[in-house]
């Protein structure tokens, strides 16, 4: 089994990177058999509880309040809503709900009230939950730990060297003080980035580099490529190619090769032949349902008959146990039983 280290240098994961494509392709596809579910793809379905009038200027998103995108401001949505929608998550086989909200940090209020009681209710369902609210505080991951949150979804975007071209009203060093909140109370983390801001490939190496050799890698790595919105300050940016998604998750899949690596936004500009090849190199994740958050999404349909002709199957939630529970220490009690 290939080991897991914390220790990757830019130069070694350039190697990785650089790899001629079919070889590179190749390890990572060994590297993902390792894993004997390997035709597991973890299904999530992604939505906005709260949409529009965020205060950050991240250049590629269409729900900052500083740009003039068409997004219209909602207020936190009930919670009879969410459950619904997750409830039309999992019949179309999604074994994680993620919500996200458009705020800048996490504040102590009645919104913020709002969120555990979603929390509890999807955890209700069965799913793993998982959200995306911006920063938080210790006490405010313990808060969503102690309802029972899965998962925490923050992204680093970019390479900390890139980060302040895309987002000056945050740090760099905001988001992995985040990231440390989520590891401490227990929550896993879901961290990744995207690719298409006009990045240079120095900074997806440097980004992949500060991912890989955190104390702890994240559960799941999202890889997205960047979905141009009408009005944000990227809105001109080229689509990558698919070889570039390619790299990026198999790169990811042989430096982090006990993650999830979800291939995320702009699969709607992908045939399915183009995420065979990402599902081949190591994607085991994907966003489900017809939108994430405000961009659009391949619908649950679609998704089905891509996975039955690569045969692909949905992975079950709580796989690796629940939040708290350890997987040594579930393995240990269901030999208990046995013995």
């Amino acid at each position: 089994m290939t080991a897991v280290r914390h220790n990757w240098t830019k130069e070694e994961i350039a190697e990785i990177y650089h790899k001629p494509l079919l070889d590179l392709i190749y390890e990572a596809a060994t590297i993902h058999r390792e894993n004997k579910d390997y035709a597991e793809v973890q299904i999530s379905s992604l939505i906005s509880i709260k949409t529009g009038g965020c205060p950050e200027d991240c250049a590629y998103c269409p729900q900052a309040a500083r740009y003039n995108t068409g997004v219209d401001v909602h207020a936190i949505m009930p919670k009879h809503e969410v459950i619904a929608v997750a409830q039309k998550a999992k019949d179309g086989g999604a074994s994680r709900l993620c919500m996200g909200a458009a705020w800048r940090e996490v504040r102590d209020n009645k919104d913020f009230d709002k969120v555990i009681d979603m929390v509890k209710a999807v955890n209700e369902l069965d799913m793993e939950v998982c959200c995306t609210l911006g920063m938080l505080t210790e006490s405010q991951a313990q808060r969503l730990a102690d309802a029972g949150l899965y998962a925490y979804n923050h992204n680093l975007d970019t390479s900390e060297e890139d980060y302040k071209r895309i987002i000056t009203t945050r740090s760099y060093d905001d988001r992995l003080q985040t990231l440390e909140h989520v590891r401490k109370a227990k929550i896993t983390v879901c961290s990744g980035g995207i690719i298409g801001l006009g990045e240079t490939v120095e900074d997806r190496i440097s980004m992949l580099k500060t991912l890989s050799n955190l104390p702890q890698h994240p559960e799941s790595v999202p890889v997205n490529a960047l979905v141009p919105v009408k009005g944000t300050p990227l809105a001109d940016q080229p689509r990558i190619p698919v070889w570039d998604m390619v790299r990026m998750i198999a790169t990811a899949r042989i430096i982090m090769p006990k993650s999830v690596v979800r291939l995320s936004a702009g699969r709607t500009e992908m045939s399915t032949v183009e995420q065979a090849l990402c599902f081949m190199a190591g994607a085991s994740s994907i966003f489900a349902g017809d939108k994430l958050l405000t961009t659009p999404n391949p619908s649950f349909d679609e998704d089905m008959a891509m996975f039955e002709l690569l045969g692909l199957k949905p992975r079950k939630a709580f796989k690796n146990g629940r939040p708290g529970e350890s997987k040594e220490i579930k393995e240990m009690s269901i030999n208990e039983v046995i013995g």
